[in-house]
């Protein structure tokens, strides 16, 4: 095969895939844009025959929407700061230190993501009601967070791990106490990293939706937990609207944290041996 046939077979190919990939990744959020704006659409129409505001409003209005998206604003940041206090020093504590069992409990992590989570969230259901913990603030923190372990955990670590001891050591031979060095050294390091796991610990428990649905409905309804409700009982434009709110979060803080994460960041945090 000539060598020009070929490099114009690749092209093609390559901007077949471009495409493809357009089309599956924008299609969808271009679907909800239109939607969420429409007044009517019909066939065979490939714009909406009116344009209005009035879902937004409808949204943003009803009481049953606005305490769900309430709810998710003030449930996840709670969880993200308690991820971070019970994760943190598991995450240094990996990645400084050789321990009987380390590969073990590091791999072991990802249990909470390796069976059917509907499963497990069944059987903690039934510790759940002999704690008194269903339909808590509590109890749907608890199941968030199982989500948000292995990000808070693996990330940081290998955050920890990339920060060279060479510096802290010069830091101690220069009278630091050990506090001092961790805080203007280390942390100070290795704080990219914990902000990219913070970002995706936040991710995880705010798109979090089978076991709020069961720890937490009917009494505490977030916004992921509200769609299944919402897709049934609403008009499309009116769920349009809301999915575009839900994915406000996602996307703002992606983008705050993006040069961290092309970086290498959350790649590294997969590599940690």
């Amino acid at each position: 095969m000539p060598r020009a046939l070929a490099t114009a077979l690749r092209t093609s190919a390559a901007v077949l895939f471009a495409v493809v990939l357009l089309v599956f990744v924008l299609g969808p959020l271009v679907w909800l844009g239109a939607h969420a704006f429409a007044d009517t659409w019909t066939y065979p129409h490939l714009l909406p025959d009116s344009w209005t505001l009035r879902w937004w409003s409808t949204v943003l209005t009803d009481p049953q929407l606005a305490s769900s998206i309430q709810s998710s604003l003030a449930i996840t940041p709670i969880v993200v700061v308690v991820a971070a206090v019970v994760c943190l020093p598991a995450a240094y504590a990996f990645a400084r230190f050789e321990f009987p069992g380390r590969r073990v409990f590091l791999i072991g992590l990802f249990a909470t993501n390796a069976f059917p989570k509907m499963g497990l969230f069944a059987t903690l259901a039934s510790l759940y009601y002999a704690l008194g913990l269903m339909n808590t603030v509590a109890g749907v923190v608890i199941v968030q967070l199982l989500g948000t372990i292995v990000f808070m955990t693996w990330i940081p670590a290998a955050a920890f791990a990339a920060v060279p001891r060479s510096l802290e050591e010069a830091a101690r031979d220069a009278g630091a106490s050990r506090v001092r060095v961790f805080l203007t050294i280390t942390l100070r390091l290795a704080l990219p990293g914990i902000l990219v796991g913070c970002v995706m610990a936040f991710l995880a428990a705010f798109d979090e939706a089978q076991g709020t649905y069961l720890v937490g409905a009917p009494d505490i309804v977030t916004m992921p937990t509200e769609m299944y409700s919402l897709v049934l009982n609403f008009p499309k434009q009116v769920a349009a609207v809301f999915s575009i709110l839900l994915a406000i979060p996602s996307v703002v803080l992606l983008l705050a944290v993006r040069k961290h994460v092309m970086g290498g960041q959350l790649a590294e945090g997969f590599q940690l041996k």
